[in-house]
């Protein structure tokens, strides 16, 4: 089983699944993730996560395996962001659209081998009650392996699989407590 959890490794699985198909690479980041679509100076679509940090590009790599054809066009796939600081309502509507990318980021955790922990980014704002939240993402994980993943999902997953050396199988029993 490989152990390293090197996110050169993970830059390589995800361009070899879709920088071909998808005309998609990852990048290893600066600062902010950013995702910015093929134009002018740039053929290819770039999914860049922060400060070359693993779980910063399985995250990343959620939302854009969420993302449909059109979003996909559209820098950051069109969608808002507040950033640290957001207020209880600011808050609130950062988790409703955060719930399918983290449940598909603690899945592709699986996959890797590696611990998920959800993530409300806002460390300097209005304190809020995780607890919603964490059921949340874990209740859109069942629903995920009760309906299935889409195919750039699943293909990725089992390339994780492949190159970690863990379970392909999908088990409602390894997601059966609230993420941390």
């Amino acid at each position: 089983m490989a152990s390293e959890h090197n996110p050169d490794h993970l830059i390589a699985i995800f361009n070899q699944c879709f920088l071909a198909t998808h005309n998609t690479r990852l990048v290893r980041g600066g600062d902010e993730p950013v995702y910015l679509p093929a134009g002018p100076g740039r053929p290819q679509h770039e999914l860049h996560f922060a400060h070359g940090f693993f779980r910063s590009a399985l995250h990343e790599i959620s939302h854009w395996l969420i993302a449909g054809e059109a979003r996909r066009q559209l820098a950051d796939f069109g969608y808002w962001y507040q950033p640290d600081g957001r207020d209880a309502r600011q808050q609130r509507e950062f988790e409703r659209v955060e719930v399918k990318p983290q449940a598909l980021e603690w899945i592709l955790c699986r996959a890797a081998g590696v611990p998920f922990q959800v993530s409300l980014d806002n460390l300097n704002g209005e304190a809020t009650d995780a607890a919603g939240f964490k059921q949340a993402v874990r209740t859109q994980v069942l629903d995920y392996l009760q309906q299935g993943l889409n195919q750039r999902a699943e293909t990725l997953r089992l390339a994780l699989c492949r190159h970690y050396g863990t379970r392909p199988r999908l088990d409602p029993a390894d997601f059966a407590s609230d993420p941390r």
